[in-house]
């Protein structure tokens, strides 16, 4: 009797242990698994898409990648615990873990996808030729991820057993202290609506405001970035900005020059007549000049110049072109000046000083006048 039990014993004991072996066994041949599909599969697949300009597949596969390496680890472990002699989990307890997980890892590919959009929106405002201006696209992928996030966080609560419906009913209790928590939150997400819909600016555009002033680099629903051109990032709430008033430099479509040309006193007036003509002559020949509104006039008598206004705009408005521009009617002015032998004033006094036999002159006459 005691040796039968001693066998079943023995034979229990190692069934335990090839259980143990093959649970291990399965765990290794999964791992082993994501590995190749990580050095190999995966990395042909990506290749494939490439070569095939499918660049839309190829982001949608390496959106994917990270989630299903740890979907193929995931299905290792849940395997291998069930082949495992003792039981760890409960089966409805796995179930909901396993559920739990094939959320998470799904909900993480779409979030990643997300960066999909910045290929797949300009392509599908082309071909439907909609107006929509590219700030949308980053203001919209993080809405989202938001969107994605909070459905993940509710259809695991489900899971769960906890009632979601419930807690947001819970929430209307508290909703006068929750409105006034997050009522700068709440007014900067209206603020960055505000700037969506009327776009007084978008990404890349340079803009100034009683706040800040610099390029435009990124809007979220808290704030915009703007780095400005001593190259450091500004973070401006959206509610601060939607209310105040924007100065959009890149929306010029011409950039003003406008300054006054000083001439010398001994300029003639018939010289000062011809650089007066042929200055607004070489304007209005000049390709990058805007011909709508160019003035050449002699505008004043100043202390020490005869002053020539001048105003006109550059059909460029980027400052590297408008400089280039500005150098280059400078040049042509200099040239104009020389030929016509006219000079460019600088600031002078007159000193007059009378001589002393003038000044003794006068004492007499003065003397002599209160004799009488």
């Amino acid at each position: 009797m005691n040796q039968a039990i001693e066998s079943i014993s023995e034979l229990i004991n190692a069934k335990i242990w090839i259980d143990i072996v093959i649970s291990l066994g399965v765990l290794f041949l999964f791992l082993a698994i994501r590995k190749i599909f990580t050095t190999y599969v995966f990395k042909i697949i990506l290749r494939y898409a490439q070569t095939r300009n499918t660049e839309t597949l190829a982001q949608v596969l390496l959106a994917f990648e990270k989630p299903f390496r740890w979907l193929i680890a995931f299905l290792g472990i849940m395997l291998a615990i069930k082949y495992f002699p003792f039981e760890l989990i409960a089966e409805s307890t796995a179930t909901k873990i396993i559920r739990t997980v094939f959320i998470i890892l799904a909900t993480w590919g779409l979030i990643n996808i997300s960066a999909i959009w910045s290929i797949l929106f300009p392509r599908v405002i082309k071909r439907f030729d909609l107006e929509v201006d590219q700030i949308v696209l980053p203001f919209f992928t993080k809405l989202m991820k938001v969107i994605l996030f909070t459905l993940c966080v509710s259809i695991i609560a489900e899971e769960w057993g906890f009632n979601v419906n419930g807690f947001v009913a819970g929430l209307g209790l508290g909703g006068l202290a929750f409105a006034l928590a997050a009522k700068d939150t709440v007014s900067n997400f209206f603020g960055g609506l505000v700037i969506i819909t009327e776009k007084p600016f978008t990404i890349g555009d340079w803009i100034k405001t009683p706040s800040v002033e610099g390029t435009v680099e990124d809007i979220s629903f808290r704030s915009t970035s703007v780095r400005t051109f001593a190259q450091a990032l500004v973070t401006v709430p959206n509610a601060t900005l939607s209310n105040e008033s924007i100065t959009n430099w890149s929306k010029m479509g011409k950039r003003q020059v406008a300054f006054h040309l000083g001439l010398t006193y001994d300029t003639p007036r018939k010289k000062l007549e011809t650089v007066v003509r042929r200055i607004e002559l070489m304007l209005s020949e000049n390709e990058e000049v805007d011909n709508d509104t160019i003035l050449a006039r002699f505008d004043r008598f100043n202390d020490s110049s005869l002053d020539v206004y001048l105003y006109f705009f550059t059909k460029a408005t980027s400052f590297k072109d408008y400089l280039d521009i500005k150098e280059d009617v400078n040049f042509k002015i200099m040239d104009i000046l020389e030929q016509e032998g006219v000079s460019i004033a600088f600031p002078t006094r007159t000193l007059v000083v009378q001589s002393a036999s003038a000044n003794v002159e006068e004492e007499l006459l003065k003397q002599t006048r209160q004799q009488g």
